[in-house]
C-alpha cells in the first residue's frame, strides 16, 4: 500500500496509530489532498494568521500544512486521542517538532482569533455543528473557511450548518469521490451557543438504570437515545462485582458503567474512551446521578486497555465498534479484546455485546481460548470470554 501523502510542494510518510500490517489503512483519503492542493492553488487567496484545522483524523493535514509553512500558528482540534498520537508521530517522521503545532482537544477552548479554519468533515453531524459553533466567535470577515469530505460525507444538512453558522455556503466540484465546502463569513450572523451536550431521562427499558438522566455531547455514538445493543446489554451485565476493578470499555455516554454503580456502589470502575467527547459524556452523567457519588469512579481517555497494567482488572464490558471513522474493520474490536486478555486477572472476564453477524465469538476463542454465549436475540449476542 501506498503510504505517502504527495501534496504541491512535498511528499510525506503517514500512518495511522496504531498501525496493523494486516490492515494498512491509509492515513489520508482524496478529500485530503483535494484539499491541499486548493490551498496550493493561485487563485485561492490565503491568508496570513493563524491557520486551525478541524477533525484532522490522523494528522495529514497538520503535517502537511506544518510541513509548508513553518512558525504559522497552527492549530489542530480532534476528538481522538488515538488521532492526535498519530499526528505528533508524523509530525516527527517528517522532522517536525510537535510543539510546534498546537494540537488541542474538542474539550479545549478554541483560539481566540482564526485567520483559515479547515475542516474535515465527521461522521457526526452533531460534532460538526458543535464545532462550529464553539469556533464561530473567532471567525472574522476575512477568514478563509474551507471544509473537505468524500461526496457521501457531504450532504445537504452539512452545508446548511455551514450557511447557518458561518455564512453563504457552495460547494465545488466532486474530483475522486472527494468535494470541497466554500464559505464566506458573515459577520452579522447571530453568534447563539451551541445546543450540545443534550441530556435525557433512560428510558423504561433500561433495566437497573431505567430512568436516569444522562449526558451526550456532541458526537457520542446515538447522543439522542439509547442504541439497541446497550439495552440489551443492560439487561444480561454480571452482578456481584462489589470490590472488584471493572473497567467500562468504550464507555460512550458511561450507561454500562453507570449500572455497575448502581447495583454494586463497592466497585472500583474505570470508564475509558479514545474519544475526549465519550469520557467527558461519561463524566457528567456521572454527575447528574447524586447517589453514585459514593462509588470509586475514574474517567480516562487513552488507546483501551493499553495504558493498564497487566493483569490489574477482575471485569472488562465492552460494546465495540464496528468501524475506524469511516473504514468498516474489526481491527479496534480485536485490539479491544487482546488488551483485555493482557489487563485481566487470571479468572476475570470479559463481556462483550456485538451484533451477531459480526462473528465476534470466533475472535473471542482465538485470544481467550473460551468464549460462551451470555444470551442472545435474533440481532444481538452477549458473549463472555474468562482469562485462564
Amino acid at each position: 500500500m501506498n503510504d505517502r501523502l504527495t501534496t504541491p510542494w512535498g511528499e510525506y510518510r503517514l500512518t495511522r496509530f496504531p498501525e496493523d500490517p494486516r490492515e494498512r489503512l491509509r492515513a489520508w483519503d482524496a478529500a485530503d489532498e483535494y484539499l491541499l492542493r486548493h490551498l496550493a492553488d493561485p487563485e485561492t487567496a490565503v491568508p496570513s494568521g493563524t491557520v486551525a484545522v478541524v477533525g484532522d483524523r490522523w494528522g495529514a493535514l497538520t503535517t502537511a500544512l506544518a510541513a509548508r509553512h513553518p512558525g504559522r500558528p497552527l492549530v489542530q482540534i480532534t476528538d481522538s486521542h488515538l488521532g492526535q498520537r498519530a499526528t505528533r508521530a508524523n509530525l516527527t517522521a517528517a522532522g517536525i517538532d510537535p510543539s510546534t503545532a498546537s494540537l488541542l482537544t474538542t474539550r479545549d477552548a478554541p483560539p481566540e482569533r482564526v485567520d483559515i479554519l479547515l475542516v474535515r468533515v465527521p461522521k457526526s453531524l452533531a460534532l460538526l455543528e458543535d464545532q462550529l459553533h464553539r469556533l464561530a466567535p473567532a471567525v472574522h470577515e476575512g477568514t478563509l473557511v474551507v471544509g473537505t469530505g468524500m461526496v457521501k460525507e457531504v450532504h445537504t444538512s452539512t452545508l446548511r450548518l455551514f450557511e447557518r453558522i458561518i455564512g453563504p455556503t457552495r460547494t465545488s466540484l466532486a474530483v475522486r469521490k472527494a468535494r470541497l465546502i466554500l464559505a464566506t463569513p458573515d459577520p452579522g450572523l447571530p453568534r447563539t451557543p451551541s445546543p450540545w451536550p443534550y441530556r435525557y431521562e433512560l428510558p423504561a427499558d433500561a433495566a437497573r438504570v431505567a430512568g436516569r438522566p444522562v449526558v451526550n455531547h456532541a458526537g457520542v455514538f446515538c447522543a439522542d437515545r439509547l442504541d439497541l445493543g446497550t439495552r440489551f446489554f443492560l439487561r444480561h451485565l454480571p452482578q456481584g462485582l462489589d470490590g472488584r476493578r471493572v473497567v467500562d470499555l468504550g464507555c460512550g455516554n458511561g450507561v454500562v458503567g453507570l449500572a455497575v454503580a448502581v447495583t454494586d456502589p463497592g466497585a472500583e470502575l474505570v470508564l475509558t474512551d479514545e474519544s475526549y467527547q465519550a469520557v467527558a459524556s461519561a463524566e457528567e452523567t456521572f454527575r447528574a446521578n447524586p447517589g453514585t457519588a459514593s462509588t470509586k469512579a475514574e474517567f480516562r481517555t487513552g488507546d483501551g486497555l493499553a495504558d493498564f497494567a497487566p493483569e490489574s482488572v477482575d471485569v472488562v464490558l465492552c460494546n465495540p465498534p464496528f468501524h475506524s471513522h469511516q473504514a468498516t474493520s474489526d481491527l479496534t474490536a480485536r485490539r479491544m479484546f487482546t488488551g483485555a486478555r493482557r489487563a485481566l486477572r487470571r479468572g476475570g472476564e470479559l463481556r462483550v455485546v456485538a451484533n451477531r453477524h459480526l462473528g465476534h465469538h470466533v475472535t473471542l476463542r482465538r485470544v481467550f481460548g473460551n468464549c460462551e454465549t451470555v444470551a442472545g436475540d435474533p440481532k444481538f449476542a452477549v458473549l463472555r470470554s474468562v482469562r485462564t
